[in-house]
């Protein structure tokens, strides 16, 4: 199968999707459970990174390890294989990040922000979902379908939060 998102995916979210996906939800359940754990947005951003840093780090060693032993590459090859492969992770977390600063800018309290956050991340993963439907060839309805999926795992993190306050 020839990869048609070269040159067209220069973020790496088509080709990295599964990481952007992860980041994506990682980052959600962060902001679900420190609204009520931290005092204000700046360590709720401070636990974001740190937490979407940490899966990242250990998903970069993962993917460095099995690219050594499954394609006998050398460790540093590995290395910039797995960078590439799993960058998607930690850059999706940019989007939530930045409209929970925005809002806390715009005068926002902690949990309207974090809501908001948690919302926008509930669109991404609808929209990551949608995009997956059209890429798979499904018709409007299998698009919408895939979209809930996407919003129904997001949702599931906001009932978390509920559930933790």
């Amino acid at each position: 199968m020839v990869d048609d998102t070269e040159g067209r995916d220069p973020l790496g979210l088509v080709s990295g999707s599964e990481n952007a996906i992860i980041g994506t939800v990682v980052c959600a359940a962060v902001i679900a459970y420190g609204v009520g754990h931290f005092d204000s947005t700046e360590q709720l951003s401070v636990a974001i990174v740190a937490t979407v840093g940490v899966y990242w780090l250990a998903h970069l060693h993962a993917v460095t390890i099995s690219s050594s032993l499954t394609r006998g590459h050398h460790p540093l090859q590995a290395a910039g294989h797995a960078v590439r492969e799993t960058l998607p992770m930690a850059a999706v977390s940019i989007l939530p990040l930045g409209v929970l600063l925005l809002t806390k800018l715009l005068g926002a309290g902690l949990t309207a922000s974090a809501w908001t956050a948690l919302v926008v991340t509930i669109g991404l993963l609808s929209v990551y979902s949608y995009l997956a439907g059209v890429r798979g060839g499904l018709d409007t309805g299998g698009r919408i379908a895939s979209a809930a999926a996407g919003a129904g795992l997001g949702i599931l993190v906001a009932l978390l939060k509920v559930a933790l306050h």
